[in-house]
């Protein structure tokens, strides 16, 4: 017996870390290092982490793995960001049955990703577990810094300040269990819904931009649980967040998806973003600002609602 027999092979996976050192030189090591960026009085590091879940299913059926990286950095990024943290680097983890092409593809979204989110690829870990892996899974990590004084926390929030909803690219990677079975029922086609597969937009250059020109006091990254299972994480005691779902138009494939599979309204609510990806609480007299800066940077937005008392 040998370790090639029982479904690892060492070979492709030495081939497969040197093409990565061609688009990543400074991968390679046991571990990955940056220095602590030199003008914060009191850096305060922040750490997430997070998966892109059954959305690589969708890849699958798509047969389309080059944008599945994008994702899996714009979830964890996302996530660091809300808190004004600026992202300093990203490290991903790989767990695949065989290693193949898929793997190349899944690195170019990565690398793609940390392009758009201004940081780096520090390192990672592609394992390969032969047939005692179902296929593939993703994993990523993301560290970003911020002055200590400067954390956003939502303890500034008072009644009366805005809520500006910044648009999603579809679906992000969140709902994507219910997708799949919509596609196994066939309630829905992958041929007639293609922008399953669009990546995760990620918000961390236009955050770090309004950052330094406006006053930002909430921040929300709407995953999982929909705008009601987070936006409240940034809302202080004794606040809530009073959201009006008819200020913005419901993008098509929402309507598509809660059609075919006759999906009540406030399990999609609860369910996806809705066309809502992230969230900003402002000052009222900041939000015509904030929305042309928004614009500015290709991204649209709406105010979708207001802090109210209890």
């Amino acid at each position: 017996m040998n370790y090639k027999d029982s479904g690892v092979d060492i070979q492709a996976g030495n081939a497969f870390v040197d093409r990565l050192k061609l688009k990543a030189p400074s991968i390679g090591g046991f571990n990955g290092m940056m220095q602590v960026p030199r003008g914060y009085e009191e850096p305060v590091l922040v750490s997430g982490t997070d998966g892109v879940g059954t959305k690589i299913n969708i890849a699958r059926v798509a047969n389309d793995y080059t944008t599945i990286g994008i994702d899996l950095v714009a979830m964890c990024v996302n996530d660091v960001i809300t808190c004004g943290a600026k992202p300093l680097h990203f490290l991903d983890y790989i767990s695949t049955k065989k290693l193949d092409d898929r793997l190349d593809d899944i690195m170019d979204g990565i690398l793609k990703g940390c392009e758009l989110a201004c940081c780096e690829l520090l390192g990672g870990e592609t394992a390969e577990h032969g047939r005692f892996a179902s296929d593939i899974d993703l994993a990523g990590f993301c560290t970003g810094i911020v002055e200590k004084s400067e954390i956003i926390d939502g303890s500034l929030i008072k009644k009366g300040d805005v809520i500006l909803g910044i648009e999603s690219s579809g679906l992000h990677s969140n709902g994507y269990s219910l997708i799949n079975d919509m596609l196994w029922r066939h309630k829905i086609m992958w041929a007639d819904t293609p922008e399953l597969i669009t990546p995760t937009r990620i918000y961390a250059p236009l955050v770090q931009y309004l950052l330094e020109h406006i006053p930002i006091l909430g921040m929300a990254h709407i995953t999982g649980g929909g705008i009601p299972g987070n936006l409240p994480r940034c809302i202080p005691d004794g606040l809530e967040a009073h959201v009006d779902y008819n200020s913005w138009n419901l993008p098509e494939i929402f309507s598509k998806v809660m059609l075919a599979g006759e999906i009540p309204e406030e399990e999609m609510k609860t369910t996806f973003n809705l066309g809502i990806g992230y969230c900003l609480v402002v000052p009222e007299e900041v939000t015509k600002d904030a929305q042309v800066m928004i614009d500015g940077h290709g991204f649209k937005s709406h105010i979708i609602g207001e802090v109210v008392c209890v």
